[in-house]
């Protein structure tokens, strides 16, 4: 009997989230080792499924760099990156449009129809228009040319309108083409905030490997549950935001000043995170909100 009042504490603790969160389009990054794990997959779409179920839009973005990476060494070529962007050549960039179309995508959408929703493929190279990307040597400033890697520079987002209005879960691959129909590697995080932005999103929600922003990287104790915008100055000054963190929350923050009401950075490797993140008043990772 302890654990059926549990259990529906839990529920009576949900409902104001529930109902102030119907209708609202939550925009979810799905990327990182969680992905390597059905399990953890198959978990992660029925979440989703879950919330569709209770009255909310969720789009989901999703990365695939492991695979990518992975499958490229099956070719005998090894992945490079500068700056933590993929160096993204002619043979580079047929294989990251044919793991994330034909493989990753799909693996989504199937556990999403498996969870009982209903799921699309969606290609970012119908939504996103780029432009080429370039990035600066650290310690020469000298522009480097790192291949067909895109910066977005417009979203159309129609295709997903027309998924949410049939209730409908959009499943997006982080592409874009140019003007002229070339193919270019976008950022998953990036492509997330992006579209996000674009359908002035409720919450943008990244599922990644760490359980959100830590004081001490190496103490999970340190987390920091809530971020104001205004805070973000000085934590990158102290040195708690750096590295790959930094061009991530830079996109939150432009995310933020753009419309999007919330953003949460969670752990996508424990089991139910996205569920405890929104439904329960302490949440699980760090929310960050403009202020």
């Amino acid at each position: 009997m302890k654990d059926l009042v549990k259990k529906t504490e839990v529920l009576i603790e949900a409902l104001p989230y529930i109902q102030q969160f119907h209708g609202a389009i939550a925009v979810i990054k799905f990327g990182g080792s969680a992905m390597e794990d059905p399990l953890l997959t198959h978990k992660t779409m029925r979440d989703i499924v879950l919330l569709e179920a209770i009255g909310m839009k969720p789009v989901v973005v999703h990365g695939g760099g492991k695979a990518i990476s992975a499958r490229l060494r099956e070719m005998q070529i090894e992945p490079k990156f500068i700056n933590g962007l993929r160096v993204t050549d002619d043979k580079t960039i047929e294989v990251v449009d044919d793991v994330l179309h034909n493989v990753t995508n799909v693996q989504l959408v199937d556990g999403i129809l498996r969870a009982g929703g209903k799921g699309a493929s969606i290609s970012g190279k119908k939504l996103l228009r780029a432009k080429k990307l370039y990035t600066n040597d650290k310690e020469s400033g000298e522009q480097l040319d790192i291949g067909y890697v895109g910066e977005v520079v417009s979203v159309d987002v129609t295709a997903i309108h027309d998924a949410l209005r049939f209730n409908v879960i959009p499943v997006i691959t982080p592409l874009a083409t140019d003007f002229h129909g070339q193919t270019y590697n976008i950022n998953a995080d990036t492509a997330a905030c992006e579209i996000a932005k674009a359908l002035n999103a409720k919450k943008l929600v990244f599922l990644s490997d760490v359980p959100g922003i830590m004081r001490d990287p190496q103490d999970e104790s340190s987390l920091i549950s809530v971020i104001h915008t205004s805070e973000v100055a000085n934590l990158i000054a102290d040195g708690v935001l750096s590295g790959g963190m930094l061009p991530k929350i830079q996109s939150c923050v432009g995310s933020l000043e753009s419309g999007v009401s919330q953003v949460h950075m969670v752990d996508g490797r424990q089991p139910h995170s996205l569920l405890l993140e929104i439904f329960t008043t302490s949440g699980v990772g760090t929310q960050i909100i403009k202020g």
